[in-house]
């Protein structure tokens, strides 16, 4: 049976709330660059616009651009997950570790910061350190009772 741990569920909601203060700042913007009488009086010399209504006029293309960006960011990683089945720890669906090959587990932090580090070899030799945390990942406690299990 594998364990299953996808993509966090704050991160998630912390990319969402991004994208949601981009688009908020940037309907804001664009009220008071177009549509707000007084401020467009305010910020308007001799004809010209200032410096604050050329950025409440021009800012809102980038803001929503940004949110759109995210967004995109959003759907790449929606399908990111680290899977523990009986052979090996998969991260992401590219990165296969099998379990003889993980040297050691410090896991010190995981209680307190969320987070824990793993060191293994890679087919090619080199010791490689991986730190996994639960900022981006859900169910990683029962990941890291199965990794550990598994090696000891």
């Amino acid at each position: 049976m594998a364990l299953v741990a996808p993509i966090s569920k704050y991160k998630i909601k912390t990319y969402l709330i991004y994208m949601a203060v981009l688009v908020g700042f940037g309907a804001y913007c664009y009220y008071d660059g177009h549509y707000n009488q007084s401020f467009i009086d305010k910020h308007t010399v001799d004809g010209k616009p200032d410096g604050t209504m050329v950025f409440n006029q021009k800012a809102p293309v980038y803001l929503v651009g940004a949110a759109a960006l995210i967004g995109a960011y959003l759907l790449v990683i929606r399908n990111k997950k680290v899977v523990a089945d009986d052979n090996a720890l998969v991260i992401d669906g590219k990165v296969s570790i099998p379990y003889d090959s993980v040297q050691k587990i410090d896991k010190t932090d995981f209680d307190a910061k969320g987070h824990f580090t793993f060191t293994y070899k890679s087919p090619d030799g080199k010791e490689i350190d991986r730190k996994i945390s639960d900022r981006d990942y859900d169910n990683l406690k029962a990941i890291l009772d199965h990794l550990v299990a598994k090696i000891s």
